[in-house]
């Protein structure tokens, strides 16, 4: 019983206290709460043609196809210097093939990346339906 009690009493004085907070708290649109939010210095626009998501996303994606295409190269190498070993010859192979996989992966990454972005609507358009939402 007593662990019972340990156990509901912080779970119920949470919840009396949210119920209290909540009845005092004046009524905030959605936009004024994401406005007070937003950190001093933080980039507005985070979605769209020229977000920060969108160029960040693009900076990751060209690195991982930089580095693609040089693991492509030192597969190439390795290959040309094997040797005819059968072994060497199987890693330079499985490093070509492993590398243009990366490339196949970071360009339909790229495009998918970029469609879904493209798709979500950018921060003026937010804030004129949060606003009709809530006018």
């Amino acid at each position: 019983m007593k662990s019972f009690v340990k156990l509901i009493l912080p779970i119920l004085m949470c919840g009396v206290f949210a119920v209290t907070t909540m009845a005092g708290a004046s009524a905030i649109t959605l936009q004024e709460g994401a406005q007070a939010a937003q950190c001093d210095g933080c980039p507005a626009n985070l979605f769209g043609e020229t977000g920060v998501f969108r160029q960040v996303t693009n900076v990751i994606l060209y690195i991982v196809g930089i580095v693609a295409v040089i693991m492509l190269i030192v597969g190439g190498i390795r290959y040309v210097i094997s040797g005819g070993d059968s072994k060497k010859v199987t890693d330079a192979k499985n490093t070509v093939l492993y590398a243009i996989i990366g490339l196949v992966i970071c360009f339909f990454a790229f495009a998918i990346v970029n469609f879904v972005i493209s798709s979500l609507p950018s921060d003026e358009t937010t804030s004129m339906l949060v606003q009709s939402i809530y006018a």
